[in-house]
């Protein structure tokens, strides 16, 4: 073996790549065998935030999960094959941290934040960058010996062969160009991305320039221009989601504006008078679901009852290529509908018609989604009380309103039925049903991801029908937001536009008009926001690594396709294999460049990890990490690496 250091590089340097670099760390000391290594980690922000979860974030913005369900460590649910190291969840930290390691990374108002933190307080996002400046700062102090740290403050522009199997990759800082760097393997980790605008967004560039008005295109919030929406403007806001909930602090208490509470809890909202008003729409026409800020009532459903390792075994043994919603979803249903039922019957039971017992064996029994239907309906009274999918999806579907007005006036109601509901313990089913529906999705990635799906069912059903309920349903918004949204609406701040939501150019008039498929209103306004984060897209990446990687084929768009004619292009870079091995152009895997996070075709679910529950970041990176190692030593030692299992 050669005695110069083995050298990787990690691209980007957010949790992702800091969560890369503990398994990696963790997993040397049996690899490694006595041999150094160089990591780089390259990013032009902080190493262990990186760009989105800075320190500078505006105190308004929060995270949308809590405290106690975050967390950067391993626990002993993790199967993998590397040692876990275990360590507090975000809520833990808070309690434990010492106030001298505290004091090294903040300020004092925001330790008093971080010290405040309850198990069901949502936190800001500036606390969150915290918790992964100090998980960074115990990775790189917990390095074996074998393993040295350098971090450049710098992006990455361009990555090539160099001719003798290494890895070249140029940088650029603030300051101007820096010494190309020579590694062994790259791992990029780059997060999400910005886009360059697509012809309808371009267009709508156009349109706004010609007649004086404003169009902000999708991107990362914070950092958008939103000076330009004037106070008094009317605003289409097309989305619902984060980004959108990230706008309206922005432009409201980011520019003066203060919610109060009075004494019965209702909340307010006291104008600066800066505010522009939003007229929001989007596909469904309502926020996703308020977040549930209780606990269950009674002890957790057995689980999985009916989507076990044995089921997943079954159903990736059959002959035919599954479909989602043909073979995978009615297992799904059957087991959320368990655990949702087993919180009703036993934290609820006066509202059911007979015990948990009886309901239980014949649930169990039933082998028709008709049979289960009709033990629902003559054991549940109360149609509150069932477990309604689709209704739960699309509550606005089939209705439609004489008026903008009137469609405004339901969807504000069906807001505050939502947080009253959701924070509400007798309705404690519902997160019965979303622990469920967490167990189901890191079951229905794991079948996704086996090969033994449709390729359309995976793109149509998984990554998008059933992503976008999950998202709607369980990573929805603090309920104290959705208050805040209420207390706008009562200012007259903010109007809903409806389901269905799309907007036009209107030349005659020179303006914008959104229109929806619940009324026939439309509605005009000066300004145009994409209140939704940037899409995946490598054709229209905006990264300058990406770019030339693409121009040069050296990476690969993910263009899904099947024999009947159908395709879909995600936008996603090409990964194959378990240690997510970048894909060319040609289909070929790069054995010494890889690729995590949400702009690969292989992303691990959840921006961060529930403690106890196995969660597929740390599993994957797990198998990456140790991949990576392997390489390297296999490398070291004048072999060719084993694309084997690639």
């Amino acid at each position: 073996m050669g005695t110069e250091p083995m050298e990787l590089a990690i691209v980007g340097a957010g949790p992702a790549a800091s969560s890369l670099l503990e398994r990696l760390s963790a997993n040397a000391a049996e690899m490694l065998d006595g041999r150094h290594l160089r990591v780089h980690l390259i990013d032009p922000h902080r190493a262990g935030t990186g760009r989105v979860w800075r320190a500078d974030n505006h105190a308004g913005l929060w995270m949308n999960s809590l405290a106690e369900d975050v967390t950067m460590f391993t626990d002993d649910t993790v199967v993998c094959d590397g040692p876990i190291w275990p360590g507090p969840s975000l809520f833990e930290w808070s309690r434990t941290v010492s106030h001298a390691e505290l004091a090294a990374l903040a300020e004092p108002k925001l330790i008093e934040e971080i010290r405040g933190l309850t198990g069901t307080t949502f936190p800001t996002r500036r606390v969150q960058s915290v918790y992964l400046e100090w998980f960074h700062r115990q990775v790189v102090a917990a390095l074996p010996r074998e393993v040295e740290l350098v971090v450049h403050t710098a992006a990455a522009i361009d990555l090539a062969d160099d001719g003798s199997g290494r890895q070249r990759i140029v940088m650029e800082s603030r300051d101007g160009d820096v010494e190309p760097l020579v590694v062994d393997v790259v791992v990029l980790a780059l997060g999400h991305l910005d886009a360059e605008p697509d012809a309808a967004s371009a267009a709508f560039d156009d349109f706004a320039a010609a007649h004086g008005l404003v169009h902000i295109g999708a991107g990362h919030t914070a950092e958008l221009e939103l000076d330009a929406l004037a106070e008094g403007t009317d605003v289409i806001a097309l989305g619902f989601g984060q980004a959108f909930t990230d706008l309206l602090v922005l432009v409201t208490e980011g520019r003066g504006g203060r919610f109060v509470t009075d004494e019965a809890g209702d909340v307010h909202y006291e104008p600066s008078g800066r505010e522009p008003i939003i007229h929001v729409g989007s596909r469904r026409g309502v926020p996703y679901r308020s977040k549930m800020d209780y606990r269950l009532q009674a002890p957790p459903a057995p689980a999985p009852r009916f989507f076990d390792d044995a089921t997943i075994a079954d159903l990736l043994a059959r002959d035919q290529l599954l479909e989602f919603r043909r073979d995978v979803m009615p297992i799904v249903l059957r087991e959320v509908g368990w655990a949702y039922y087993h919180e009703l019957f036993n934290a609820h039971p006066e509202r059911t018609a007979t015990t948990w017992a009886k309901f239980s064996v014949a649930y169990a029994e039933a082998t028709t989604s008709a049979e289960i239907d009709a033990l629902i309906a003559a054991s549940v009274p109360d149609r509150r009380d069932v477990f309604d999918l689709e209704q739960i999806n699309s509550p606005l579907a089939g209705l439609h309103f004489a008026s903008a007005a009137a469609l405004h006036e339901h969807v504000r109601d069906h807001v505050r039925a939502d947080v009253e509901r959701r924070t509400d313990p007798a309705f404690s089913a519902d997160l019965g049903a979303f622990y469920a529906l967490l167990q189901c999705f890191v079951s229905i990635a794991r079948i996704a991801a086996s090969g033994r799906m449709s390729t359309r069912s995976r793109i149509e059903d998984v990554a998008g029908w059933w992503f976008s309920f999950f998202m709607y349903f369980a990573s929805g918004p603090p309920p104290a937001r959705l208050r805040q949204l209420l207390a706008l609406e009562r200012a007259g701040l903010v109007r809903f536009i409806g389901a269905g939501t799309t907007v036009s150019a209107d030349d005659d008039r020179g303006v914008f008009v959104a229109s929806s498929t619940s009324h026939l209103d439309q509605i005009s306004a000066g300004a145009l926001i994409d209140a939704v984060v940037a899409p995946a897209t490598v054709s229209r990446t905006a990264d300058a690594l990406l770019q030339r990687l693409r121009d040069r084929g050296e990476l690969l768009e993910e263009i899904a396709a099947d024999d009947s004619g159908w395709s879909a292009n995600t936008g996603k870079v090409v990964v194959a294999g378990p240690a997510l091995n970048i894909v060319d152009s040609d289909g070929e895997a790069h054995p010494h460049r890889h690729g995590i996070g949400s702009f690969t075709s292989r992303p691990a679910a959840g921006a961060f990890s529930r403690p106890r529950t196995n969660a597929p970041t740390f599993r994957q990176n797990d198998v990456v990490a140790r991949t990576v190692l392997a390489s390297l030593m296999r490398l070291s030692a004048g072999a060719q690496p084993d694309l084997s299992r690639r």
